[in-house]
Parts: C-alpha cells; structure tokens; sequence
C-alpha cells in the first residue's frame, strides 16, 4: 500500500513481482477488494478515480502522449480529447489491452525520442510527451487522420504561445520533411 501511495495509487504486475510478492497474492488482494483491477497487468487502490492517460503510458516505455493529447498537456487546446492519442516506434506493437483505448500512431525509431518531455497530467502524474513543436510536426504529418478545426486551432494557439520556439520548430520541420509546410503556415499566421 506504501508503494502504491507512493505512485499515484496504480501498480503493474511487474511492479507487484518485483518487490518481492508473488502473482497469487495479487490476485487475492483483487478478490479481498484491496486493489482494483484497471486493465490487464494494471491495479489501482480501490475506489480512486483513474488518470486514463496514466494509466495507458505506464504499460509501456514506447509510449508517448502525442497528437491531441499532447496539444491538451502543452495547453495548446482547451479540449480534453474523448479518446487519448500515442505514438510508438515502428515495429512494436501496442499491447492489446490498450488498443480500443488510444489512437495510435507509428513513427521510424531515429525520429521516436525527438522532442521527448515529460508533463503533467490533469491528475498531476508525469507522462512521456511530446514538445509543442514537435506536437505540431506531428499534426502536419498526419492531417489526414485529424480534424481540421483541430489543426488550425493548434497552429493559431501555438503562434499565439509565448513559449514557442520557432528555431527548434524549424529544426524539426527539417528531420520530418514538412519545411515547406511549416514554412506557409508560419508567413500567415505570423
């Protein structure tokens, strides 16, 4: 319970075994009501309210918050999104349990880490995230698969930030090919 308390109130199967407990108390402290079971290898103290995006970053190191999400944690939207969206490298996979949970998208592994940081959720938990420069190479790249509105707003909100780095965004807009692109955007809305 000290462990738990400690980490936001969830805890993986794989946290559980590593202090030393073995995968049948686990499960009688389920049956006893101690923990509840949020998601396949995922428990919480019994009657918490579940950060969800907590949640879905801790079942793996190769997930990011990205897209959406990542505008909401970078306060570039003011619209928590219905259904939370990750990136992971090409050639994972996302687990199973978590597929009808997230969106998800897939990026070449040398791109995976850029703009990699760390925010905090709503529930105050840290998660992998993307920067919001990155976050916006990350809409452009996928416009197809994201609203427009959505898109537009975030530009104007990132324009309008007075924490943009508008170097480090012509950085990325290079590795990810979308000079062009940032470039347009950038002469109108600036």
């Amino acid at each position: 319970m000290n462990y738990l308390n400690q980490n936001n109130n969830i805890i993986t199967t794989s946290q559980f075994i590593a202090l030393g407990y073995s995968k049948a108390l686990l499960f009688k402290y389920e049956k006893a009501g101690l923990l509840a079971r949020v998601s396949h290898g995922v428990y919480s103290s019994k009657d918490v309210v579940v950060d969800d995006l907590f949640e879905i970053a801790k079942r793996s190191n190769n997930i990011v918050v990205s897209h959406e999400s990542a505008l909401f944690l970078n306060g570039l939207s003011d619209r928590t999104p219905f259904i939370h969206s990750v990136t992971i490298p090409s050639g994972k996979k996302l687990p199973a349990s978590i597929k009808d949970k997230c969106i998800c998208f897939y990026i070449k592994n040398e791109l995976f880490k850029t703009g990699l940081i760390e925010l905090k959720t709503t529930f105050g938990n840290s998660v992998q995230c993307y920067n919001p420069e990155r976050t916006v190479c990350d809409l452009l790249r996928s416009r197809s698969r994201i609203d427009e509105e959505t898109v537009i707003s975030a530009l104007k909100n990132y324009v309008a930030s007075p924490v943009k780095d508008l170097n480090l965004l012509s950085d990325y807009s290079k590795q990810f090919g979308l000079e062009k692109k940032i470039r347009t955007y950038m002469e109108v809305l600036l």
